[in-house]
């Protein structure tokens, strides 16, 4: 047990596991037809079946299971905080391997010149039917909170003492993803302008993407690249830092595996320097301008370049047919909500890589990148 626990305490890393997850994202939802290839090739669609179903949910009743007898995993998923992520976990893998199961018979269907069962069930009314299964669904939401509230102690501390504060001081469970975002960003950033950028992305997908395909049922096979997209930002980039700020932050905000004790004494060395910083003294083995925009230009030249001149190159190679379909407009709004997105895993990696802090740092005027 101790080996298992080791291993995965290793591969808990954030990079590594992260890299992981990346990986798995594109192999089990494919973008290319190289990696549908791979798909097919470990026959993943086998996953979306109830046999599949059932392994999953054996692989994680395993972990749990075997993680239970370990104190220092059991002290945190049983802690009355982590209850809902603990269930989230399951419910995340439930409900995707439920959506997957449905897109993959309607892909069948459809290869098959039927219409997706959506297509033949028939209309179905708001009463009785919705209010029916929304009213049998409150009753069983109430007896679940009424058990629980009483299974389980609220998670009250001692009355609040600005002498004395939590260490790891943690945000609810549902602003995990924004305070992993914190470390990677200044607060104007990951705590305004991206859950913004969220939010007005979510609504702007209708009106971006008008193709008729995969609307009003589940698909995978009409709507590959988009699914792929979603998930990634899903998956990888908001539940994964869920996780994260769960089970692997522990005192001083350091990284632990689950299997680790929470050591209060743990140092990691972590020298993280601006970008300006490497290139003028590092590489250039001067010392750094007096004049913040010379200071910053080349990580001026980086975001400009990355936000300007990258979508036209985009345009005129990988996202050429994408361009042609959707027009100069709305592939522009396109891209950068795209790379804005992107934007938070290349930072996590130069972070947790480089120990790279910010690309653009003018403490002068509180502007940092």
């Amino acid at each position: 047990m101790r080996t298992i626990a080791s291993i995965i305490d290793r591969i808990s890393d954030p990079a590594i596991l992260f890299s992981i997850l990346l990986g798995l994202a594109l192999v089990v939802f494919p973008p290319t037809r190289g990696l549908r290839k791979v798909h097919d090739a470990l026959r993943i669609d086998r996953l979306w079946t109830n046999a599949g179903g059932v392994v999953l949910l054996l692989i994680l009743l395993a972990f749990f299971g075997l993680g239970l007898t370990d104190p220092d995993f059991a002290a945190i998923a049983t802690k009355p905080d982590n209850i809902p992520i603990t269930a989230l976990m399951f419910m995340v893998v439930f409900f995707l391997w439920f959506a997957m199961k449905q897109a993959r018979a309607n892909d069948q269907r459809i290869a098959a010149g039927k219409k997706p069962a959506e297509a033949e069930g028939g209309k179905v009314l708001v009463w009785p039917d919705l209010v029916y299964v929304e009213f049998i669904s409150l009753i069983l939401i109430s007896v679940l909170l009424v058990v629980w509230s009483i299974g389980l102690k609220a998670p009250l501390e001692e009355p609040a003492n600005p002498t004395v504060s939590p260490n790891p001081s943690k945000a609810p469970w549902y602003f995990l993803g924004l305070q992993e975002m914190l470390v990677y960003f200044d607060p104007w950033l990951a705590g305004v302008v991206f859950p913004t950028l969220i939010i007005v992305g979510l609504m702007a997908i209708p009106f971006l993407d008008e193709r008729q395909g995969g609307q009003g049922y589940y698909s995978f096979a009409e709507r590959g690249r988009v699914m792929t997209v979603f998930m990634f930002g899903w998956l990888a980039l908001w539940v994964f830092l869920i996780y994260t700020g769960t089970f692997l932050r522990g005192p001083n905000w350091n990284f632990f595996g689950p299997f680790e004790t929470w050591d209060v004494n743990k140092r990691v060395v972590l020298n993280n320097i601006n970008l300006s910083e490497i290139i003028y003294v590092r590489v250039l083995g001067t010392g750094l301008p007096r004049t913040p925009i010379v200071r910053e230009a080349f990580g001026f030249a980086i975001v400009l370049g990355y936000f300007l001149v990258l979508p036209g190159l985009l345009a005129k190679t990988a996202f050429k047919e994408l361009y042609e379909r959707l027009g100069r407009a709305k592939y522009g709004v396109m891209v950068i909500l795209f790379l804005s997105m992107l934007s938070l895993p290349l930072k996590m990696y130069s972070r947790w890589l480089f120990n790279l802090k910010y690309v653009i740092s003018i403490p002068e005027v509180f502007f940092n990148i």
